[in-house]
């Protein structure tokens, strides 16, 4: 069972805590954070074939493996790594027009803090930055990304369940 938190704003997308299951069922911090901050395992369970290893300040590019998605590549550019307690990248919301150049937008911000709860581990995933997204395109960005983040938490947490 997921809970999930969002706030009603342009401002942010929150999911979290991960997962709302009784703590000693959590994963420990370190499980969590090797699924979140290892570029291959990031990958699996995000669906992207990434190309580099996360480093802070730098880009890393992939392509998606989402049915559907296939032919869209992504580069996130991560900002901090903040050892078993915060990754966070920016990247372009949504962007899957391939007619579009989303280069001149404001990126939004994704922060994934991890806090440990007993032997387990909370998991808050926040996406903030949307009012910088140009008009068009806003709306269908955060509702997109708002669905997404709840697929994601999912995903993280099936993965770690399934590769301990």
């Amino acid at each position: 069972m997921l809970k999930c938190n969002q706030e009603v704003a342009y401002a942010a997308i929150k999911h979290g805590p991960y997962p709302e299951a009784d703590p000693a069922e959590r994963p420990p911090v370190a499980r969590v954070w090797r699924a979140i901050t290892d570029y291959k395992e990031f990958g699996k369970w995000f669906r992207v074939n990434l190309e580099t290893p996360f480093v802070a300040g730098k880009p890393t590019l992939g392509r998606l493996t989402f049915p559907g998605y296939e032919n869209i590549q992504m580069e996130i550019v991560v900002q901090k790594i903040e050892p078993q307690r915060l990754f966070s990248y920016t990247w372009h919301p949504y962007a899957v027009d391939p007619k579009v150049d989303y280069a001149s937008e404001t990126p939004t911000l994704v922060e994934f803090v991890l806090q440990a709860a007993g032997p387990g581990t909370l998991l808050v995933i926040t996406e903030s930055g949307f009012d910088s997204i140009p008009a068009y395109r806003r709306d269908e960005a955060f509702r997109m990304n708002s669905g997404g983040w709840s697929e994601q938490l999912a995903s993280i947490q099936n993965y770690v369940a399934s590769n301990p």
